[in-house]
Protein backbone atom coordinates (compact mmCIF):
# COMPACT_ATOMS: atom_id res chain seq x y z
CA UNK A 1 0.00 0.00 0.00
CA UNK A 2 1.50 3.25 -0.76
CA UNK A 3 0.49 6.17 1.60
CA UNK A 4 1.19 9.97 1.55
CA UNK A 5 1.04 9.87 5.48
CA UNK A 6 3.00 7.67 8.25
CA UNK A 7 0.79 5.49 9.97
CA UNK A 8 0.03 5.60 13.32
CA UNK A 9 -1.90 2.75 15.12
CA UNK A 10 -3.90 4.29 18.09
CA UNK A 11 -4.24 0.97 21.01
CA UNK A 12 -7.50 2.63 22.16
CA UNK A 13 -9.92 5.36 21.59
CA UNK A 14 -8.83 8.92 23.70
CA UNK A 15 -11.07 11.49 24.65
CA UNK A 16 -11.15 14.65 22.66
CA UNK A 17 -9.59 16.12 19.86
CA UNK A 18 -6.04 14.98 19.56
CA UNK A 19 -7.05 12.12 17.02
CA UNK A 20 -8.60 14.53 14.75
CA UNK A 21 -5.72 16.88 15.24
CA UNK A 22 -3.58 13.63 14.60
CA UNK A 23 -5.29 13.38 11.30
CA UNK A 24 -3.45 15.77 9.69
CA UNK A 25 -0.08 14.41 9.98
CA UNK A 26 -0.91 10.50 9.97
CA UNK A 27 -3.27 7.99 8.66
CA UNK A 28 -4.94 7.02 11.69
CA UNK A 29 -6.15 3.68 12.75
CA UNK A 30 -7.76 3.27 16.08
CA UNK A 31 -8.65 0.21 18.50
CA UNK A 32 -12.12 0.80 19.00
CA UNK A 33 -12.83 -2.00 21.88
CA UNK A 34 -12.92 -1.79 25.57
CA UNK A 35 -10.26 -4.78 26.34
CA UNK A 36 -6.87 -3.81 24.65
CA UNK A 37 -5.71 -5.55 21.40
CA UNK A 38 -4.94 -9.06 21.20
CA UNK A 39 -0.89 -9.48 21.23
CA UNK A 40 -1.37 -10.84 17.19
CA UNK A 41 -3.43 -7.93 16.56
CA UNK A 42 -0.73 -5.23 18.74
CA UNK A 43 1.89 -7.39 16.34
CA UNK A 44 0.41 -7.61 12.72
CA UNK A 45 -0.44 -3.63 13.18
CA UNK A 46 3.67 -2.80 13.99
CA UNK A 47 4.68 -4.36 11.59
CA UNK A 48 3.29 -1.64 8.81
CA UNK A 49 3.40 1.09 11.69
CA UNK A 50 5.50 4.08 11.43
CA UNK A 51 3.84 5.33 14.84
CA UNK A 52 1.80 3.27 17.67
CA UNK A 53 -0.13 5.23 20.34
CA UNK A 54 0.50 2.93 23.27
CA UNK A 55 -1.43 2.21 26.87
CA UNK A 56 0.65 0.72 29.99
CA UNK A 57 -1.74 -2.91 28.99
CA UNK A 58 0.38 -2.85 25.03
CA UNK A 59 3.96 -4.61 25.66
CA UNK A 60 6.30 -3.23 23.47
CA UNK A 61 9.16 -5.61 23.26
CA UNK A 62 12.07 -6.70 21.47
CA UNK A 63 9.62 -9.12 19.60
CA UNK A 64 7.34 -6.53 18.57
CA UNK A 65 10.35 -3.93 17.54
CA UNK A 66 11.84 -6.15 15.82
CA UNK A 67 9.02 -6.66 13.20
CA UNK A 68 8.08 -3.31 12.99
CA UNK A 69 10.87 -2.03 10.47
CA UNK A 70 8.97 1.06 9.81
CA UNK A 71 8.03 2.17 13.25
CA UNK A 72 9.69 5.20 14.30
CA UNK A 73 8.35 6.37 17.66
CA UNK A 74 5.90 5.19 20.71
CA UNK A 75 4.00 7.60 21.96
CA UNK A 76 2.19 6.33 25.07
CA UNK A 77 -0.33 7.19 27.22
CA UNK A 78 0.61 7.39 30.54
CA UNK A 79 3.42 9.02 32.79
CA UNK A 80 4.65 5.31 33.65
CA UNK A 81 6.16 3.09 30.63
CA UNK A 82 7.49 0.08 31.95
CA UNK A 83 5.72 -1.49 29.20
CA UNK A 84 8.32 -0.90 26.93
CA UNK A 85 12.17 -2.25 26.18
CA UNK A 86 13.16 1.73 26.36
CA UNK A 87 16.87 0.50 26.35
CA UNK A 88 16.19 -1.65 23.03
CA UNK A 89 13.94 0.97 21.21
CA UNK A 90 17.01 3.35 21.72
CA UNK A 91 19.20 1.24 20.00
CA UNK A 92 17.08 0.67 17.42
CA UNK A 93 16.36 4.47 17.15
CA UNK A 94 13.03 4.48 18.10
CA UNK A 95 11.68 7.45 20.02
CA UNK A 96 9.50 6.83 23.29
CA UNK A 97 7.65 9.47 24.98
CA UNK A 98 5.04 9.81 27.51
CA UNK A 99 2.44 11.89 29.40
CA UNK A 100 4.27 13.72 32.56
CA UNK A 101 2.26 16.38 34.61
CA UNK A 102 -1.03 17.00 33.01
CA UNK A 103 -2.02 13.46 35.26
CA UNK A 104 -0.66 15.10 38.50
CA UNK A 105 -3.86 17.08 40.38
CA UNK A 106 -6.15 14.24 39.01
CA UNK A 107 -3.95 10.98 40.84
CA UNK A 108 -3.15 13.43 43.70
CA UNK A 109 -6.69 14.23 44.58
CA UNK A 110 -7.28 10.27 44.00
CA UNK A 111 -4.68 9.63 46.72
CA UNK A 112 -6.25 11.56 49.21
CA UNK A 113 -10.03 10.65 48.58
CA UNK A 114 -8.71 7.19 49.37
CA UNK A 115 -6.27 7.79 52.29
CA UNK A 116 -10.29 9.52 53.80
CA UNK A 117 -12.39 6.75 52.37
CA UNK A 118 -9.86 3.97 54.52
CA UNK A 119 -9.19 6.49 57.25
CA UNK A 120 -13.07 7.17 58.03
CA UNK A 121 -14.25 3.87 56.47
CA UNK A 122 -16.35 5.44 53.79
CA UNK A 123 -17.09 2.17 51.69
CA UNK A 124 -18.13 0.47 54.63
CA UNK A 125 -20.68 3.24 55.43
CA UNK A 126 -22.16 3.47 52.18
CA UNK A 127 -22.59 -0.75 51.98
CA UNK A 128 -24.33 0.15 55.88
CA UNK A 129 -26.67 2.40 54.36
CA UNK A 130 -27.28 1.20 51.31
CA UNK A 131 -27.89 -2.93 52.29
CA UNK A 132 -30.09 -1.74 54.67
CA UNK A 133 -28.15 -1.78 57.85
CA UNK A 134 -28.54 1.40 59.02
CA UNK A 135 -32.85 1.03 59.33
CA UNK A 136 -32.10 -2.33 61.13
CA UNK A 137 -29.80 -0.90 63.27
CA UNK A 138 -32.49 0.47 65.51
CA UNK A 139 -31.01 4.26 65.93
CA UNK A 140 -29.51 6.97 63.99
CA UNK A 141 -26.51 7.63 65.63
CA UNK A 142 -24.50 5.81 68.27
CA UNK A 143 -21.19 6.56 70.11
CA UNK A 144 -19.12 3.40 68.53
CA UNK A 145 -20.90 2.95 65.11
CA UNK A 146 -18.14 3.03 62.25
CA UNK A 147 -15.38 4.38 64.22
CA UNK A 148 -12.24 5.46 61.91
CA UNK A 149 -9.29 7.89 62.69
CA UNK A 150 -8.73 11.82 61.94
CA UNK A 151 -6.01 12.95 59.76
CA UNK A 152 -4.60 15.99 61.75
CA UNK A 153 -1.61 15.74 63.63
CA UNK A 154 -1.32 12.38 61.81
CA UNK A 155 2.39 11.54 59.56
CA UNK A 156 1.91 10.88 55.99
CA UNK A 157 4.91 9.53 54.70
CA UNK A 158 5.53 9.63 51.40
CA UNK A 159 7.08 7.13 48.73
CA UNK A 160 8.75 9.02 45.76
CA UNK A 161 8.96 12.31 46.05
CA UNK A 162 8.07 13.68 42.27
CA UNK A 163 5.48 16.06 41.04
CA UNK A 164 2.51 14.10 42.43
CA UNK A 165 4.11 13.05 46.04
CA UNK A 166 4.44 16.85 46.09
CA UNK A 167 1.08 17.41 45.24
CA UNK A 168 -0.16 15.03 47.50
CA UNK A 169 2.32 16.65 50.32
CA UNK A 170 0.41 20.17 49.78
CA UNK A 171 -2.78 18.41 50.02
CA UNK A 172 -1.58 16.56 53.13
CA UNK A 173 -0.81 20.07 55.01
CA UNK A 174 -4.77 21.02 54.85
CA UNK A 175 -5.41 18.46 56.31
CA UNK A 176 -2.90 19.33 59.46
CA UNK A 177 -0.78 16.11 58.56
CA UNK A 178 3.11 16.03 59.58
CA UNK A 179 5.25 15.04 55.94
CA UNK A 180 8.11 12.85 55.66
CA UNK A 181 9.29 11.10 52.82
CA UNK A 182 11.88 8.61 51.16
CA UNK A 183 12.85 9.08 47.62
CA UNK A 184 15.73 9.06 45.11
CA UNK A 185 16.68 12.01 45.29
CA UNK A 186 16.04 14.08 48.60
CA UNK A 187 14.61 18.01 47.95
CA UNK A 188 16.34 20.99 48.17
CA UNK A 189 15.23 22.87 51.32
CA UNK A 190 13.77 25.37 50.52
CA UNK A 191 11.25 22.69 48.71
CA UNK A 192 10.94 20.69 51.87
CA UNK A 193 10.39 24.21 53.83
CA UNK A 194 7.45 24.88 50.89
CA UNK A 195 5.80 21.69 51.95
CA UNK A 196 5.21 21.89 55.74
CA UNK A 197 9.37 21.34 56.76
CA UNK A 198 9.06 17.91 54.75
CA UNK A 199 11.45 15.67 56.34
CA UNK A 200 13.47 13.17 53.92
CA UNK A 201 13.88 9.82 56.14
CA UNK A 202 14.51 6.31 55.48
CA UNK A 203 12.68 4.01 54.11
CA UNK A 204 12.74 1.87 57.10
CA UNK A 205 12.33 4.98 59.17
CA UNK A 206 9.34 5.93 57.57
CA UNK A 207 7.06 2.87 57.74
CA UNK A 208 7.74 2.67 61.64
CA UNK A 209 6.61 6.47 61.99
CA UNK A 210 3.64 6.85 59.43
CA UNK A 211 0.22 6.45 60.17
CA UNK A 212 -0.33 6.33 56.53
CA UNK A 213 1.98 5.75 54.02
CA UNK A 214 1.42 6.55 50.09
CA UNK A 215 3.45 5.02 47.24
CA UNK A 216 4.44 7.71 44.49
CA UNK A 217 7.66 5.71 43.32
CA UNK A 218 7.36 4.04 38.96
CA UNK A 219 8.03 0.52 38.55
CA UNK A 220 11.51 -0.01 37.81
CA UNK A 221 13.55 -3.59 38.75
CA UNK A 222 15.04 -1.37 41.95
CA UNK A 223 11.50 -0.78 43.13
CA UNK A 224 9.77 -4.21 42.40
CA UNK A 225 8.33 -5.71 45.49
CA UNK A 226 10.03 -2.53 47.53
CA UNK A 227 7.41 -3.15 49.93
CA UNK A 228 7.03 -6.55 51.28
CA UNK A 229 6.41 -8.67 54.13
CA UNK A 230 9.72 -7.32 56.06
CA UNK A 231 8.72 -3.90 55.21
CA UNK A 232 4.95 -4.43 55.97
CA UNK A 233 5.63 -5.93 59.73
CA UNK A 234 7.89 -2.66 60.47
CA UNK A 235 4.50 -0.47 60.05
CA UNK A 236 2.50 0.07 62.87
CA UNK A 237 -0.50 -1.94 63.26
CA UNK A 238 -2.72 1.02 63.23
CA UNK A 239 -1.12 2.34 59.58
CA UNK A 240 -2.48 2.22 56.27
CA UNK A 241 -1.05 2.21 52.90
CA UNK A 242 -2.33 3.98 49.92
CA UNK A 243 -0.63 2.82 46.45
CA UNK A 244 -1.53 5.05 43.15
CA UNK A 245 1.62 4.32 41.66
CA UNK A 246 2.09 0.55 40.36
CA UNK A 247 0.73 -2.34 41.46
CA UNK A 248 4.13 -4.47 41.60
CA UNK A 249 5.81 -1.81 44.03
CA UNK A 250 4.06 -3.88 46.65
CA UNK A 251 4.33 -7.51 47.18
CA UNK A 252 0.27 -8.54 46.87
CA UNK A 253 0.43 -11.55 48.68
CA UNK A 254 2.68 -10.17 51.23
CA UNK A 255 -0.13 -7.40 51.54
CA UNK A 256 -2.79 -9.86 51.78
CA UNK A 257 -1.37 -11.63 54.47
CA UNK A 258 -0.57 -7.97 56.63
CA UNK A 259 -4.19 -7.21 55.85
CA UNK A 260 -5.68 -10.67 57.19
CA UNK A 261 -2.95 -10.85 60.26
CA UNK A 262 -3.84 -6.90 60.87
CA UNK A 263 -0.32 -6.22 61.03
CA UNK A 264 -1.79 -3.11 59.74
CA UNK A 265 -4.83 -1.65 59.62
CA UNK A 266 -5.88 -1.44 55.99
CA UNK A 267 -5.00 -0.28 52.37
CA UNK A 268 -6.69 1.64 49.71
CA UNK A 269 -5.44 0.36 46.17
CA UNK A 270 -5.72 1.43 42.82
CA UNK A 271 -3.45 -0.30 41.23
CA UNK A 272 -2.88 -3.83 41.16
CA UNK A 273 -0.25 -6.84 39.89
CA UNK A 274 -2.72 -8.11 37.97
CA UNK A 275 -5.38 -5.67 35.86
CA UNK A 276 -7.98 -6.70 35.82
CA UNK A 277 -8.30 -8.28 39.52
CA UNK A 278 -9.63 -11.31 38.95
CA UNK A 279 -12.74 -12.82 40.64
CA UNK A 280 -11.96 -14.63 43.68
CA UNK A 281 -8.74 -12.26 44.22
CA UNK A 282 -7.94 -12.37 48.09
CA UNK A 283 -8.36 -8.91 47.93
CA UNK A 284 -11.76 -8.84 47.22
CA UNK A 285 -12.76 -11.07 50.81
CA UNK A 286 -11.11 -8.54 52.95
CA UNK A 287 -13.12 -5.87 54.61
CA UNK A 288 -10.11 -3.80 55.38
CA UNK A 289 -9.45 -2.80 52.23
CA UNK A 290 -10.58 0.00 49.57
CA UNK A 291 -10.10 -1.08 46.08
CA UNK A 292 -10.49 0.80 42.72
CA UNK A 293 -9.50 0.11 39.18
CA UNK A 294 -7.04 2.23 38.09
CA UNK A 295 -8.82 5.41 37.99
CA UNK A 296 -5.68 7.61 39.29
CA UNK A 297 -5.83 9.82 36.00
CA UNK A 298 -9.79 9.76 35.26
CA UNK A 299 -11.11 13.10 34.58
CA UNK A 300 -12.09 14.55 31.71
CA UNK A 301 -9.42 17.04 32.15
CA UNK A 302 -6.80 14.83 33.09
CA UNK A 303 -7.52 12.28 30.47
CA UNK A 304 -8.19 15.00 27.38
CA UNK A 305 -4.88 16.83 28.67
CA UNK A 306 -2.99 12.69 27.70
CA UNK A 307 -4.24 12.61 24.49
CA UNK A 308 -3.34 16.04 23.74
CA UNK A 309 0.58 15.79 24.72
CA UNK A 310 0.57 12.31 22.78
CA UNK A 311 -0.53 14.09 19.73
CA UNK A 312 1.75 16.84 20.73
CA UNK A 313 4.48 14.48 20.62
CA UNK A 314 3.19 12.37 17.49
CA UNK A 315 3.24 15.62 15.34
CA UNK A 316 6.46 17.10 17.05
CA UNK A 317 8.04 14.45 15.34
CA UNK A 318 6.49 14.09 12.25
CA UNK A 319 7.27 17.83 11.75
CA UNK A 320 11.15 16.90 12.59
CA UNK A 321 10.68 18.20 15.85
CA UNK A 322 12.18 16.82 19.37
CA UNK A 323 9.18 15.59 20.74
CA UNK A 324 8.33 17.34 23.84
CA UNK A 325 8.57 14.93 26.65
CA UNK A 326 10.74 12.30 25.03
CA UNK A 327 11.91 9.38 27.36
CA UNK A 328 15.10 8.21 25.66
CA UNK A 329 17.00 11.36 24.21
CA UNK A 330 19.79 9.13 23.50
CA UNK A 331 17.87 8.11 20.46
CA UNK A 332 18.84 11.57 19.08
CA UNK A 333 22.92 9.93 18.15
CA UNK A 334 20.83 7.10 16.61
CA UNK A 335 18.45 8.97 14.28
CA UNK A 336 17.10 12.47 13.89
CA UNK A 337 13.64 13.07 14.34
CA UNK A 338 10.67 12.68 11.47
CA UNK A 339 9.77 10.48 8.50
CA UNK A 340 11.98 11.79 5.56
CA UNK A 341 10.00 9.28 3.32
CA UNK A 342 6.95 11.57 3.98
CA UNK A 343 8.85 14.90 4.15
CA UNK A 344 7.05 16.59 1.02
CA UNK A 345 4.04 15.69 1.53
CA UNK A 346 4.15 16.38 5.28
CA UNK A 347 5.21 20.14 4.32
CA UNK A 348 2.66 20.32 1.94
Amino acid sequence: MVRRKPYVFVTRELPGKALERLGEYYEVEVWRKIPPPPREVLLEKAREADALATLLTDKVDKELMDQAPRLRIVAQYAVGYDNIDVAYATQKGIYVTNTPGVLTDSTADLTMALLLAIARRIIEAHEFVKKGEWSRYGTGWHPMLLLGTELRGKTLGIIGMGRIGQAVARRALGFGMRIIYYSRKRLPPEKEEELGGAKYVSLEELLRQSDFVSIHTPLTPQTRYMIGEKELKMMKPTAYIINTARGAVIDTNALVKALKEKWIAGAALDVFEQEPLPEGHPLLELDNVVLAPHIGSATWEARTAMADLVAENLIAFAQGRVPPTLVNPDVLKVRKPGFEEYREDLEE
